[in-house]
């Protein structure tokens, strides 16, 4: 499966495309894929979906249980405290995790 996430304007395109082999197709074009799924979305209510599934896998698993489980990669954990970051800061989530606290 490939994802291709596309910005448009305060919106993100999303296209997931199979391919019959991906150890072969990574320089192939998304037109010899099949797109099986399409949906665009608000980049606030994306990046808050990616980063609260994110925290549920870390919760779930933990570093080091994400490490034996995947083997090959360690859990991002800078990049998932980066897009935190960006999202509470940029996207003006409801959200109550999401609020950036003025108290301090």
């Amino acid at each position: 499966m490939r994802w291709r996430l596309r910005r448009q304007g305060a919106d993100v395109e999303i296209a997931i495309y199979r391919f019959p082999d991906m150890s072969t197709s990574w320089d192939t074009p998304d037109a010899e894929g099949t797109r099986c799924w399409n949906s665009t979305q608000p980049r606030a209510v994306l990046s808050h979906a990616v980063v609260e599934a994110a925290e549920t896998v870390l919760r779930l698993h933990g570093e080091a249980g994400y490490r034996k489980k995947w083997i090959e990669h360690s859990f991002p954990v800078a990049a998932l405290d980066g897009l935190r970051q960006l999202h509470r800061r940029n996207d003006e989530c409801r959200h109550e995790n999401c609020q950036v606290s003025t108290d301090s």
